[in-house]
């Protein structure tokens, strides 16, 4: 299964978000709180709850300055999935910025699971768009 986020328009340049990016200390302020607990993080992983689907964990696997972050993660009793992060700056203050999300998970469970990760793709990238990355 692919999920792939709208893009989103980000008023920054690409470096000041992709450095917010590859620190997953910053992760926590995309995320909205009441969707998330027990949130703990290092720079290249962190892990959390999630309410109806249990423990997340995520790890930096590939850093391209400026353009790329992919991560590899796993939730719901071990489903992998690798989440892949682009940017491309339009402008000096125009990035624009999609997210990927590929799951190598059973038919029946992809179907239920489609709807909402993508609207939680969708969500980040609403984030990213009103995201302060000073």
């Amino acid at each position: 299964m692919k999920i792939e986020s709208k893009i989103g328009k980000v008023e920054y340049p690409a470096e000041k978000v992709y450095t917010y990016l590859i620190d997953f200390n910053n992760f926590k302020h995309l995320i909205p709180s009441d969707k998330v607990t027990d949130f703990e993080s290092t720079g290249d992983s962190c892990s959390f709850s999630v309410a109806g689907i249990g423990k997340a964990k995520m790890k930096i696997i590939e850093k391209v300055p400026n353009s790329l972050v992919k991560i590899q993660g796993s939730a719901m009793a071990n489903m992998g999935f690798t989440l892949w992060i682009q940017l491309k700056e339009m402008a000096a203050n125009d990035t624009r910025a999609k997210m990927t999300i590929k799951s190598d998970m059973n038919p029946m469970l992809a179907t239920m699971a489609k709807g909402p990760m993508k609207k939680f793709t969708d969500m980040l990238i609403d984030q990213f768009e009103k995201m302060k990355f000073d």
